[in-house]
């Protein structure tokens, strides 16, 4: 059926077509992805035209019958049997639905939601400033934003002392223990750490979402059937050593 599609190209009187393309995007992977465009699918074509020019250029000179080019062949053709080998020792593994999913109920932790929290916060260098800054925002005699950005050594000061969000373990621990022990909209400090003395606020508390098991059965899958092809390559190179002796 592709001889009734008309070529893109024609190089020594072999066509390419919009096949050929697609192979060879295939053969990249995820790189290909790049190339599913009308200018990716140009420049593929280009590869492919200089690729047919190369091998007619190569065949017209009998290149393959140069004693460099058939060492170079030896070996592909030996690296070639060597993954092939590989992939027939493999080849009968196999991981059930059945296994997916005991893995998934058999290992909660690895899928729970991680919490997270939004917090804000004022650096000062003492522990009196931080104080009397803390009794001037409860008074309600200056905003936390507003001290943030008059009082505050931390770069943060320009969005009102704002930290965004984090989890667990991404700031310094006393000021870790202090954003996770706290409630949404709680005021503390001042909290002492390496950089200074903080007064903290508690912006917004996500107890993070647990993954179902839709959203990780394949990577659960490729997991499992990795694991279980690494075993079967070992058990097949332990067995290869004792038809084929190794020295040392």
């Amino acid at each position: 059926m592709e001889n009734n599609l008309k070529p893109l190209a024609v190089v020594n009187s072999k066509a390419i077509y919009e096949s050929d393309i697609d192979e060879m995007i295939a053969q990249m992977g995820q790189r290909g992805a790049a190339y599913q465009s009308e200018q990716g699918r140009a420049m593929i074509l280009e590869q492919l035209i200089a690729q047919r020019l190369f091998l007619a250029d190569a065949m017209r000179n009998l290149y393959e019958r140069e004693p460099e080019f058939k060492a170079q062949m030896a070996r592909v053709k030996e690296q070639m049997l060597v993954q092939y080998s590989i992939n027939k020792a493999v080849s009968n593994v196999k991981v059930t639905d059945e296994e997916v999913r005991k893995f998934f109920d058999d290992n909660p932790a690895q899928f729970a939601g991680q919490p997270t929290v939004a917090a804000s916060h004022i650096l000062v260098d003492s522990e009196e400033l931080a104080a009397e800054i803390m009794n001037k925002i409860n008074a309600g005699e200056i905003s936390f934003e507003d001290a943030a950005k008059e009082y505050s050594s931390c770069p943060s000061k320009e969005q009102g002392g704002s930290l965004g969000e984090f989890g667990r373990g991404q700031m310094v621990p006393e000021f870790d223990q202090a954003c996770f022990e706290m409630e949404e909209g709680e005021l503390r400090g001042p909290v002492k750490t390496q950089f200074g003395y903080h007064l903290i606020r508690l912006d917004a508390k996500n107890d993070g979402e647990s993954l179902s098991f839709d959203m990780v059965s394949e990577q659960i899958r490729d997991h499992l059937m990795a694991e279980r092809q690494q075993k079967a390559y070992q058990s097949r190179i332990n067995q290869l050593k004792i038809l084929y002796p190794v020295e040392r």
